[in-house]
């Protein structure tokens, strides 16, 4: 008595995202890019990392742009033509990545920077006296 097999076999319905929005975190030592639809659910991603560079070139602008394009690309396949950019740290490869956008003819409504920034929270710890 077999019964019904679980997951597997069921054909996957092809993704249609016309617009989306562009997560950019850039560090200093690393730049990753997260490409979701307009409900927040996460499309595609890439990282300087996971293309492949390592150490201090991970931080580079030219390694934002090939990590932004690689992400970008694979949605760009599901129909994406604009964007909104949020971009996130102080690393330089932010204005790369949103040059890297529209140079792919994507259509940006929106860039904001996200950066959280600090409204003098808790006082630090007192200096070591001897």
């Amino acid at each position: 008595m077999a019964g019904p097999k679980k997951g597997g076999s069921r054909k996957r319905e092809k993704r249609h995202v016309p617009s989306g929005v562009v997560h950019i975190k850039a560090s200093f030592n690393n730049t990753q890019i997260a490409v979701t639809d307009p409900e927040g659910n996460v499309v595609a991603w890439s990282s300087a990392g996971a293309k492949g560079f390592k150490g201090a070139k991970k931080g580079t602008a030219y390694a934002a742009q090939t990590a932004c394009e690689t992400a970008v690309r694979k949605v760009m396949d599901w129909g994406l033509r604009e964007v909104e950019v949020y971009s996130k740290g102080p690393g330089s490869g932010k204005e790369a990545a949103i040059r890297t956008l529209s140079n792919l003819g994507l259509r940006i409504k929106l860039i904001r920077d996200v950066t959280p920034v600090a409204h003098n929270g808790v006082r630090p710890k007192g200096r070591r006296r001897v």
